[in-house]
């Protein structure tokens, strides 16, 4: 993977094409320039045997600069930097700042492909690909482009933590529709990559993200709870709440009856049909900063009991979501 910086600060990750798959794009182009140029050789020959051979060499020449170098810079030009060779392949060029390839980039490129593919076989274009950290001939140096992977493999999704069993249904009451989707996708990818972050870094994140998160509801969580496991019991009860609706539409008006407040087993059941299953069964408190359930390390109601009484002690405020340190 390389990381580009366009002109805005931009950071772009783009899969530079190495030499295997930029040789079989390559062979592919030339066999259909020549297979063209063959043709055309053959055409122009049957109609120019009245000609003296000073015209005759004149149009060989003609015809090789306009289809050998001529052809592929009009086709990338026109392809915005996909040939044929390059579209079987999943390639594509290019430029330096990720965007699209323009007639002087496709120029350089064709007149120094010329020279060392055309004329040394592809031997100094083999080299300076080989040499180059991001796979480019001297083309693509000269050019100021780069020759991409278009088509990757695709990323396995990565489901959502669940939260600690004793949060489930906490939130049954909290007014979700006032948080915008972008604050959702945010907390959503916080939650899948959050044991990658540095730990100080993830904690801020969290705490950020959880002030929104109380900015919109109007509501603070009870106290005591770190942020990251507030989070994951929010964004919970928002998937267990659309799960409802559809299970709803499908099922009747039954399957839509609202979430207990204690962890009852509906609420289980639910977290396991969006998907929320624990990857080894139970759900330690340790994965969302070492948090124990309210009221020690009993059953899920009275840890529920306990913190409603903590919320009710600390007056609803909603400024400043911290985890504890």
């Amino acid at each position: 993977m390389s990381e580009l910086v366009t002109g805005d600060a931009v950071v772009l990750e783009l899969r530079p094409a190495r030499l295997p798959s930029r040789a079989l794009a390559a062979a592919i182009d030339l066999a259909v320039v020549f297979c063209v140029f063959m043709l055309v050789s053959v055409v122009v020959g049957i109609a120019s045997v009245t000609l003296d051979e000073a015209a005759v060499a004149a149009i060989g020449v003609a015809l090789f600069l306009l289809v050998l170098i001529g052809g592929p810079i009009a086709v990338e030009t026109l392809s915005h930097g996909r040939s044929l060779g390059k579209l079987a392949c999943g390639l594509r060029v290019v430029r330096d700042d990720g965007g699209p390839i323009r007639f002087r980039h496709a120029l350089v490129r064709g007149a120094m492909g010329a020279v060392e593919i055309l004329m040394t076989f592809g031997v100094v274009a083999s080299i300076a690909s080989l040499v180059s950290a991001r796979g480019r001939r001297l083309g693509d140096v000269f050019a100021g482009t780069l020759v991409i992977r278009e088509r990757v493999t695709a990323k396995r999704s990565v489901a959502v933590p669940p939260p600690p069993p004793w949060l489930v249904g906490r939130f049954s009451q909290l007014d979700l529709s006032a948080v915008p989707d972008e604050l959702w996708l945010a907390i959503r990818q916080y939650l899948t990559r959050m044991h990658q972050l540095d730990p100080g870094v993830g904690r801020s994140m969290a705490a950020r993200l959880a002030d929104e998160v109380v900015s919109r509801t109007g509501i603070a969580p009870p106290h005591g709870i770190p942020a990251a496991a507030f989070l994951a019991a929010v964004v919970h009860e928002r998937q267990a709440r659309d799960a409802r609706r559809v299970f709803a539409g499908g099922r009747g008006a039954s399957s839509a009856a609202p979430v207990p407040v204690g962890g009852a087993p509906e609420s289980a059941g639910i977290a396991g049909a969006v998907g929320f299953a624990a990857p080894g069964g139970a759900v330690t408190p340790a994965a969302f900063g070492g948090a124990v359930a309210p009221g020690g390390s009993g059953a899920s109601a009275g840890g529920a009991g306990s913190g409603a009484k903590e919320q009710k002690g600390t007056g609803g405020s909603s400024a400043g979501f911290a985890p504890p340190g």
